[in-house]
């Protein structure tokens, strides 16, 4: 056939623009033969050959359980006591909402970052939005990753050692002793647990970490519903508020304080970008499918945890339902399922950390580390980074009091813009580029844009107005 291409000497090397994303643009290829090669015999359907099949890429499955893992954290605690507040029915019309809601956000961010090329989060921000509101939504995304980390440290060291008003499963199991000092527990699973995995320098890497998280989220997710439902037929739950209470000034406040906790459930989108880069075959098409099965097993999840949670616990449901677990729950094999429950959502914990870890830590290089080269090819880097931000959030949860604290403040603020705030405006900015937006995406995007103020606004006043009303 006819080629404008000519023979090339056994030392060059080629470069080849393609389009396909399997592999990336302007690889060099260096040919291993002793012969030339003609390209007249190449054949472009074999390309994938010369550079070498993408086997390392994540399948449609592993990106499933890598954005599940993402988003259903510790923020799955934290919607029983939601229920409290909101009353059953709002409450899981809620969870549903913000979960299509979520859904909608990140597509149009797949959508857009592909558009405009974007290899992250900052950099699609970048592209819309100009190079201020890159390091804004970088500080977010270091903020609210932070924070639910703090949380799961502090979840972890309340569940095995313990608080002021809960035993921990050491202290069950032990008795008094060493492992009453929480810092020191927290610190021990830290050190052996949770750093080799935050030292993997690849998400495709937690996969299978990913998909086992999920699972022991679902056997807390039967566990619990199977508990609430046996009680139910035994007449042993008190009736459920179904619709919230506005009988009084402090019912008003704790209802404002809950919608950014609610928002704060869905946010995964930092981790969007780094899941789609490592997808093997990756296409919008394919990341939306991603995105879709994985919206629906949460709110599936969200929406179960949040009833049966709340059936079995009612008025006296905490912030961390997790402590609730350490009392009779009144059926048999009470003690047994109570270790199950908890010990399994640490372990849970244990393999999301590294998860959230990983955006954390690949955002905080691109703000220090601005032009450097990839952490992947800077292994020491890699690892003092890790090193740092461990020793970072294992003080901060030293100095958090409680996941409560810690939710209401990154929901209303950092989990708002991520989720809601930022997508939006690079729809609407982008959308003027290209095939443009439809109708219907413009009037969603500009939906979402005012209640992610709205719900910043009234969340972080609410939050002011009733830590000073504690203080007096």
């Amino acid at each position: 056939m006819d080629s404008n291409y000519s023979a090339v000497s056994k030392e060059s090397f080629v470069e080849l623009q393609v389009k396909d994303d399997n592999f990336r643009d302007n690889e060099h290829l260096k040919p291993n033969s002793g012969d030339d090669f003609e390209a007249d015999d190449i054949d472009l359907d074999d390309l994938p050959l010369i550079f070498g099949e993408n086997k390392s890429g994540s399948g449609e499955h592993g990106a499933v359980f890598n954005l599940t893992t993402t988003i259903i954290g510790a923020g799955i605690m934290a919607l029983p006591a939601t229920m409290k507040v909101l009353g059953l029915v709002v409450g899981v019309i809620l969870i549903f909402l913000m979960g299509v809601l979520s859904e909608i956000s990140v597509e149009l961010l797949v959508r857009f970052s592909v558009q405009c090329k974007a290899s992250s989060y900052g950099e699609v921000v970048e592209a819309a939005l100009g190079k201020a509101a890159k390091i804004l939504s970088e500080i977010c995304i270091i903020v609210n990753n932070a924070g639910v980390l703090v949380v799961y440290l502090i979840i972890i060291g309340d569940v095995l050692s313990g608080s002021i008003r809960h035993t921990g499963v050491f202290d069950q199991w032990l008795g008094h002793g060493v492992w009453d000092h929480r810092k020191l527990v927290v610190l021990i699973i830290l050190v052996i647990f949770l750093a080799p995995l935050c030292a993997m320098d690849k998400i495709d890497s937690l996969s299978l970490s990913s998909a086992a998280s999920v699972a022991l989220a679902v056997v807390f997710v039967v566990v619990a519903f199977t508990i609430a439902f046996i009680k139910l037929v035994e007449g042993k739950i008190e009736a459920p508020r179904m619709t919230p209470d506005f009988g009084s000034k402090q019912a008003i406040l704790d209802l404002l304080v809950v919608i950014p906790i609610m928002s704060n459930a869905y946010v995964c989108h930092f981790n969007v970008q780094p899941i789609y880069n490592e997808l093997e075959g990756r296409s919008p098409q394919k990341m939306n499918r991603v995105s879709r099965i994985t919206s629906a097993i949460c709110v599936l999840v969200y929406a179960s945890t949040a009833v049966a949670g709340y059936l079995l616990f009612g008025k006296d449901t905490e912030s961390d339902i997790l402590t609730n677990f350490d009392k009779d729950l009144g059926i048999r094999f009470s003690t047994a399922l109570n270790y199950i429950v908890r010990v399994g959502y640490v372990f849970h914990l244990v393999l999301v950390f590294p998860v959230i870890h990983f955006s954390l830590r690949q955002t905080v290089d691109a703000l220090l580390f601005e032009g450097s080269a990839p952490l992947t090819e800077s292994r020491k880097r890699c690892l003092a980074l890790t090193a740092v931000l461990l020793a970072l959030l294992y003080f901060g949860s030293t100095m958090i009091p409680n996941i409560w604290t810690a939710f209401k403040f990154t929901g209303a603020t950092t989990a708002v813009s991520l989720g809601y705030t930022f997508p939006s405006l690079i729809a609407l900015r982008l959308g003027k580029q290209g095939s443009g937006l439809s109708m219907r995406e413009k009037i969603l995007s500009w939906f979402m844009l005012i209640l992610a103020i709205v719900v910043s606004i009234v969340g972080v006043g609410s939050n002011i107005y009733s830590m000073s009303s504690e203080s007096d």
